[in-house]
Protein backbone atom coordinates (compact mmCIF):
# COMPACT_ATOMS: atom_id res chain seq x y z
CA UNK A 1 0.00 0.00 0.00
CA UNK A 2 1.45 3.18 -0.93
CA UNK A 3 0.55 6.36 0.53
CA UNK A 4 0.12 9.93 -0.26
CA UNK A 5 3.16 11.71 0.67
CA UNK A 6 4.95 11.39 -3.15
CA UNK A 7 1.67 12.58 -4.63
CA UNK A 8 0.93 15.76 -5.37
CA UNK A 9 -1.97 16.93 -8.29
CA UNK A 10 -4.37 14.81 -7.11
CA UNK A 11 -7.83 13.88 -8.98
CA UNK A 12 -10.76 13.12 -6.70
CA UNK A 13 -14.32 11.68 -7.51
CA UNK A 14 -17.43 11.50 -5.82
CA UNK A 15 -20.55 9.94 -6.82
CA UNK A 16 -24.05 10.47 -6.53
CA UNK A 17 -25.04 8.14 -3.78
CA UNK A 18 -22.06 9.53 -2.01
CA UNK A 19 -22.80 13.20 -2.07
CA UNK A 20 -27.11 12.35 -1.91
CA UNK A 21 -29.70 10.90 0.99
CA UNK A 22 -31.61 8.22 -0.35
CA UNK A 23 -34.43 10.36 -0.94
CA UNK A 24 -31.90 12.30 -3.16
CA UNK A 25 -31.36 15.86 -1.53
CA UNK A 26 -27.62 16.76 -0.89
CA UNK A 27 -25.88 15.46 2.51
CA UNK A 28 -24.86 18.24 2.65
CA UNK A 29 -23.17 17.30 6.17
CA UNK A 30 -20.98 14.50 3.63
CA UNK A 31 -20.37 17.96 1.24
CA UNK A 32 -19.16 20.41 4.10
CA UNK A 33 -16.87 17.36 5.32
CA UNK A 34 -15.54 16.80 1.47
CA UNK A 35 -15.02 20.13 1.34
CA UNK A 36 -13.07 20.71 4.96
CA UNK A 37 -10.51 17.32 4.00
CA UNK A 38 -9.60 18.91 0.53
CA UNK A 39 -9.17 22.25 2.06
CA UNK A 40 -6.41 20.87 3.92
CA UNK A 41 -4.69 18.76 1.44
CA UNK A 42 -4.70 22.29 -0.44
CA UNK A 43 -3.10 23.81 2.57
CA UNK A 44 -0.79 21.30 3.01
CA UNK A 45 0.76 22.01 -0.36
CA UNK A 46 -1.05 19.52 -2.68
CA UNK A 47 -3.06 20.56 -5.96
CA UNK A 48 -6.66 18.69 -5.92
CA UNK A 49 -9.60 18.52 -8.92
CA UNK A 50 -12.66 17.23 -7.86
CA UNK A 51 -14.61 15.47 -10.46
CA UNK A 52 -18.55 15.62 -8.79
CA UNK A 53 -20.98 14.11 -9.55
CA UNK A 54 -24.95 14.76 -8.30
CA UNK A 55 -26.35 17.70 -10.75
CA UNK A 56 -29.33 15.93 -11.83
CA UNK A 57 -30.21 14.45 -8.08
CA UNK A 58 -29.20 18.45 -7.00
CA UNK A 59 -31.64 19.43 -9.79
CA UNK A 60 -34.27 17.39 -8.99
CA UNK A 61 -34.51 17.92 -5.03
CA UNK A 62 -34.56 21.90 -5.99
CA UNK A 63 -37.87 21.32 -8.33
CA UNK A 64 -39.36 19.25 -5.53
CA UNK A 65 -39.94 16.56 -8.45
CA UNK A 66 -40.13 12.94 -9.76
CA UNK A 67 -36.71 11.35 -10.83
CA UNK A 68 -36.57 12.05 -14.69
CA UNK A 69 -37.28 8.84 -16.37
CA UNK A 70 -36.00 10.41 -19.98
CA UNK A 71 -33.22 12.12 -21.51
CA UNK A 72 -34.44 15.17 -21.89
CA UNK A 73 -35.96 15.59 -18.58
CA UNK A 74 -31.98 14.67 -16.89
CA UNK A 75 -30.59 17.41 -19.19
CA UNK A 76 -32.97 20.14 -17.86
CA UNK A 77 -32.33 18.75 -14.34
CA UNK A 78 -28.97 18.62 -14.49
CA UNK A 79 -28.69 22.56 -16.16
CA UNK A 80 -30.66 23.19 -12.93
CA UNK A 81 -28.82 21.50 -10.14
CA UNK A 82 -25.58 22.25 -11.24
CA UNK A 83 -25.84 25.79 -10.03
CA UNK A 84 -26.67 24.53 -7.43
CA UNK A 85 -23.84 22.25 -6.40
CA UNK A 86 -21.21 25.32 -7.96
CA UNK A 87 -23.26 27.41 -5.40
CA UNK A 88 -22.63 25.43 -2.20
CA UNK A 89 -19.00 24.03 -3.86
CA UNK A 90 -18.11 27.66 -3.81
CA UNK A 91 -19.65 28.87 -0.77
CA UNK A 92 -18.10 25.95 1.34
CA UNK A 93 -14.00 26.24 -0.05
CA UNK A 94 -14.69 29.91 0.44
CA UNK A 95 -15.17 29.78 3.48
CA UNK A 96 -11.64 28.01 3.89
CA UNK A 97 -10.00 30.28 1.71
CA UNK A 98 -10.31 28.49 -1.46
CA UNK A 99 -11.47 29.52 -5.22
CA UNK A 100 -13.46 26.99 -7.18
CA UNK A 101 -13.69 26.84 -10.85
CA UNK A 102 -16.32 25.05 -12.59
CA UNK A 103 -15.16 23.16 -16.08
CA UNK A 104 -18.18 20.95 -17.73
CA UNK A 105 -16.19 18.57 -20.39
CA UNK A 106 -18.07 16.52 -23.27
CA UNK A 107 -16.63 13.36 -24.84
CA UNK A 108 -15.71 15.25 -27.60
CA UNK A 109 -13.42 17.07 -25.67
CA UNK A 110 -11.56 14.39 -24.78
CA UNK A 111 -11.44 12.83 -28.44
CA UNK A 112 -10.38 16.22 -29.96
CA UNK A 113 -6.39 16.66 -30.09
CA UNK A 114 -6.80 20.35 -30.21
CA UNK A 115 -9.95 20.55 -27.92
CA UNK A 116 -7.92 18.29 -25.34
CA UNK A 117 -5.03 20.58 -25.35
CA UNK A 118 -6.94 23.44 -24.70
CA UNK A 119 -8.83 21.82 -21.51
CA UNK A 120 -4.86 20.91 -20.43
CA UNK A 121 -4.17 24.43 -20.83
CA UNK A 122 -7.61 25.69 -18.95
CA UNK A 123 -6.70 23.26 -15.75
CA UNK A 124 -2.85 23.92 -15.88
CA UNK A 125 -3.51 27.64 -15.96
CA UNK A 126 -5.92 27.20 -12.80
CA UNK A 127 -4.17 25.04 -10.63
CA UNK A 128 -1.44 27.25 -11.29
CA UNK A 129 -3.21 30.33 -9.65
CA UNK A 130 -3.97 27.95 -6.69
CA UNK A 131 -7.90 26.92 -7.83
CA UNK A 132 -9.48 23.64 -7.06
CA UNK A 133 -11.40 23.07 -10.40
CA UNK A 134 -14.25 21.58 -9.95
CA UNK A 135 -15.37 19.29 -12.97
CA UNK A 136 -18.84 17.48 -14.07
CA UNK A 137 -19.83 16.61 -17.80
CA UNK A 138 -22.03 18.96 -19.26
CA UNK A 139 -25.17 16.78 -19.06
CA UNK A 140 -27.50 19.41 -20.08
CA UNK A 141 -26.02 19.02 -23.60
CA UNK A 142 -24.41 15.36 -23.83
CA UNK A 143 -25.58 12.13 -23.71
CA UNK A 144 -22.81 10.17 -23.16
CA UNK A 145 -22.86 10.98 -19.59
CA UNK A 146 -26.20 10.16 -19.01
CA UNK A 147 -26.44 7.08 -20.89
CA UNK A 148 -22.76 5.33 -20.63
CA UNK A 149 -19.68 5.70 -18.23
CA UNK A 150 -20.65 8.26 -16.22
CA UNK A 151 -18.32 10.34 -13.85
CA UNK A 152 -15.74 7.06 -13.15
CA UNK A 153 -14.81 7.22 -16.52
CA UNK A 154 -14.74 11.15 -16.86
CA UNK A 155 -12.60 11.48 -13.53
CA UNK A 156 -9.97 8.88 -15.19
CA UNK A 157 -10.04 11.02 -18.60
CA UNK A 158 -9.33 14.26 -16.25
CA UNK A 159 -6.75 12.12 -14.23
CA UNK A 160 -4.62 11.93 -17.46
CA UNK A 161 -5.75 15.92 -18.94
CA UNK A 162 -4.30 16.93 -15.31
CA UNK A 163 -1.10 14.93 -15.33
CA UNK A 164 -2.27 13.86 -12.36
CA UNK A 165 -0.30 11.35 -10.08
CA UNK A 166 -3.02 10.00 -8.04
CA UNK A 167 -7.05 9.43 -8.89
CA UNK A 168 -9.23 8.76 -5.65
CA UNK A 169 -12.68 6.89 -6.13
CA UNK A 170 -14.86 7.98 -3.50
CA UNK A 171 -17.81 5.48 -3.70
CA UNK A 172 -20.79 4.06 -1.79
CA UNK A 173 -18.47 0.92 -1.35
CA UNK A 174 -15.37 -0.08 0.76
CA UNK A 175 -13.75 -0.91 -2.53
CA UNK A 176 -13.44 -3.76 -4.60
CA UNK A 177 -15.12 -7.49 -3.07
CA UNK A 178 -14.30 -10.64 -4.78
CA UNK A 179 -18.39 -10.93 -4.73
CA UNK A 180 -21.00 -8.56 -4.60
CA UNK A 181 -21.20 -7.68 -0.89
CA UNK A 182 -24.71 -6.59 -1.15
CA UNK A 183 -25.46 -10.31 -1.80
CA UNK A 184 -23.07 -12.56 0.20
CA UNK A 185 -21.96 -11.49 3.22
CA UNK A 186 -18.80 -13.41 3.46
CA UNK A 187 -17.36 -11.10 0.38
CA UNK A 188 -13.65 -10.07 0.91
CA UNK A 189 -11.95 -7.11 0.13
CA UNK A 190 -9.66 -6.68 -2.20
CA UNK A 191 -6.85 -4.44 -0.15
CA UNK A 192 -4.50 -4.12 -3.66
CA UNK A 193 -4.73 -4.50 -7.33
CA UNK A 194 -1.91 -4.85 -10.07
CA UNK A 195 -3.53 -4.68 -13.40
CA UNK A 196 -7.22 -4.89 -14.34
CA UNK A 197 -7.18 -8.33 -16.26
CA UNK A 198 -10.37 -10.80 -16.82
CA UNK A 199 -10.62 -12.24 -13.30
CA UNK A 200 -10.57 -8.81 -11.76
CA UNK A 201 -13.56 -7.54 -14.31
CA UNK A 202 -15.18 -10.93 -13.42
CA UNK A 203 -15.71 -9.10 -10.28
CA UNK A 204 -17.68 -6.24 -11.15
CA UNK A 205 -21.91 -6.03 -10.81
CA UNK A 206 -24.09 -3.40 -12.00
CA UNK A 207 -24.94 0.07 -10.92
CA UNK A 208 -24.68 0.46 -7.38
CA UNK A 209 -27.71 2.10 -6.73
CA UNK A 210 -30.68 4.14 -8.16
CA UNK A 211 -28.87 6.91 -7.72
CA UNK A 212 -25.80 6.65 -9.73
CA UNK A 213 -24.97 5.87 -13.46
CA UNK A 214 -22.14 3.53 -13.04
CA UNK A 215 -21.25 0.93 -10.61
CA UNK A 216 -17.93 -1.51 -9.82
CA UNK A 217 -17.67 -2.03 -14.00
CA UNK A 218 -17.09 1.62 -14.64
CA UNK A 219 -14.65 2.04 -12.21
CA UNK A 220 -12.49 -0.95 -12.86
CA UNK A 221 -13.12 0.44 -16.47
CA UNK A 222 -11.51 4.23 -15.03
CA UNK A 223 -9.10 1.90 -13.11
CA UNK A 224 -7.46 0.62 -16.60
CA UNK A 225 -7.56 3.94 -18.25
CA UNK A 226 -5.14 5.22 -15.65
CA UNK A 227 -3.40 2.28 -14.77
CA UNK A 228 -2.20 1.91 -18.45
CA UNK A 229 -0.50 5.58 -18.22
CA UNK A 230 1.00 4.72 -14.96
CA UNK A 231 -1.53 6.43 -12.62
CA UNK A 232 -2.54 4.58 -9.59
CA UNK A 233 -5.94 4.61 -7.72
CA UNK A 234 -7.91 4.11 -4.91
CA UNK A 235 -11.72 2.96 -4.31
CA UNK A 236 -12.60 4.07 -1.22
CA UNK A 237 -16.01 4.59 0.64
CA UNK A 238 -16.66 8.39 1.38
CA UNK A 239 -19.45 8.31 3.56
CA UNK A 240 -16.50 9.54 5.96
CA UNK A 241 -14.69 11.84 3.65
CA UNK A 242 -12.01 12.21 6.13
CA UNK A 243 -11.09 8.31 5.38
CA UNK A 244 -8.58 10.52 2.66
CA UNK A 245 -6.46 10.87 6.16
CA UNK A 246 -5.69 6.95 6.75
CA UNK A 247 -4.01 6.92 3.05
CA UNK A 248 -2.03 10.20 3.70
CA UNK A 249 -1.24 8.57 6.91
CA UNK A 250 0.29 5.01 4.76
CA UNK A 251 -2.86 3.19 6.22
CA UNK A 252 -4.61 -0.09 4.42
CA UNK A 253 -8.63 1.54 3.29
CA UNK A 254 -9.86 0.46 0.49
CA UNK A 255 -8.48 -1.30 -2.76
CA UNK A 256 -5.42 0.10 -4.45
CA UNK A 257 -5.15 -0.24 -7.92
CA UNK A 258 -0.84 0.15 -8.51
CA UNK A 259 0.22 1.23 -11.48
CA UNK A 260 2.94 0.05 -14.07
Amino acid sequence: MSDLSRFHRIVVKIGTSTLTHDEGHLNLRRIEALVKTLSDFKNAGRQVILVSSGAVSAGVAKMSTRRPINTAEKQAMAAIGQSELMKLYSRLFSDYGHTVAQILLTKDVIDQPARRAAAEDTFSTLLGLGCIPIVNENDSVSTEGLNFGGNDTLSAYVALICHADLLINLSDIDGLYDKDPRKFPDAKLIPEVRGIDESVLAMAGGAGTARGTGGMATKLLAAKIVLDKGIPMFILNGQDPAVLYEILDGNRVGTYFTAK
